[in-house]
């Protein structure tokens, strides 16, 4: 039987690390702290993630350069991970990419962008990772056809993740639904990489549309270079969240409706069925 606690919350925290290897350890730390499950990073080159053509007349690709995560921070961020007993999960953008952070992930990630790259997840199968896919813009054929060149080419463990590729997501594009459609389908777990950063939307794809893992990306203070596109959380609401899932079992208790040990007191002070005067006549004294 599915439980709600048994959800398991990524961090992304994406180009949110600023390129520094300070700042990329505290949002390890914060995630941690905030009750994530797995902290994840994306490993990419402009010149190898935009084309040449892109590149040259778009000036906001162009200085994605800033956003990029230099490759030998790898082992530092998963020797931090270990540290913070949370797993390390990256997304490489490129073939090479994999061989680099292959010895050190726990989890690899495909983004929606790369889900018809068949070299990719080829590379990616082989490494017998858990593979964890996103699904932004896919279509069930090609989410079909993602998840059996996984197989075919050695992945043991797949997790798929419903997702809609906008920055912020609006409540009318979300499809919680979709999340279900794709359990059927695949017979995989399924989850949710979150674009709304709204609490009752994590929520409702946990509660009602049992999302085995919830993608949310994390800043650190605001000051993340992709916060200001509106689909990032900050620590102190993610933490609010995750707590209240884990806890979704207390709050719904036994269901036997009687006086709690917190109430018993307050009993007292009910109205006195006498007079209808507070607090019961025998403690008036």
């Amino acid at each position: 039987m599915y439980y709600i606690n048994m959800t398991k919350f990524i961090s992304e925290i994406s180009s949110n690390h600023n390129n520094n290897i300070s700042r990329s350890k505290k949002l390890i730390k914060i995630s941690a702290e905030s009750g994530f499950d797995i902290v994840k990073f994306q490993l990419f080159k402009i010149d190898k993630l935009f084309s040449r053509e892109i590149l040259i007349k778009s000036k906001k690709h162009k200085d994605r350069k800033k956003w990029e995560l230099k490759e030998k921070y790898i082992p530092i961020l998963a020797k931090e991970c270990k540290k913070k007993k949370v797993k390390f999960c990256v997304t490489p953008f490129y073939l090479e990419a994999v061989d680099i952070i292959r010895p050190y992930v726990d989890f690899i990630k495909i983004a929606s962008y790369e889900i018809l790259w068949k070299d990719l997840l080829v590379k990616c199968a082989k490494t017998k990772k858990p593979i964890i896919i996103s699904t932004g813009m896919a279509n069930m054929k090609e989410v079909v056809n993602a998840v059996k060149i996984l197989k075919k080419n050695g992945a043991k463990k797949i997790i798929i993740l419903h997702c809609v590729s906008n920055y912020p997501a609006n409540l009318e594009s979300l499809n919680l639904s979709a999340i279900n459609t794709l359990r059927k389908k695949t017979k995989l777990d399924v989850g949710w990489s979150d674009h709304s950063a709204k609490s009752l939307v994590v929520y409702k794809a946990i509660q009602k549309w049992k999302a085995s893992y919830v993608e949310m990306h994390i800043d650190l203070d605001g000051k993340g270079f992709e916060y200001k596109s509106g689909h990032c959380w900050l620590p102190k609401k993610a933490k609010e969240l995750i707590n209240f899932v884990k806890q979704d079992k207390l709050v719904d208790g036994n269901g036997k409706k009687k006086p709690n040990l917190a109430e018993m007191n307050e009993r007292k002070f009910r109205a006195d069925s006498i007079d209808g005067l507070r607090p019961i006549k025998r403690y008036r004294k």
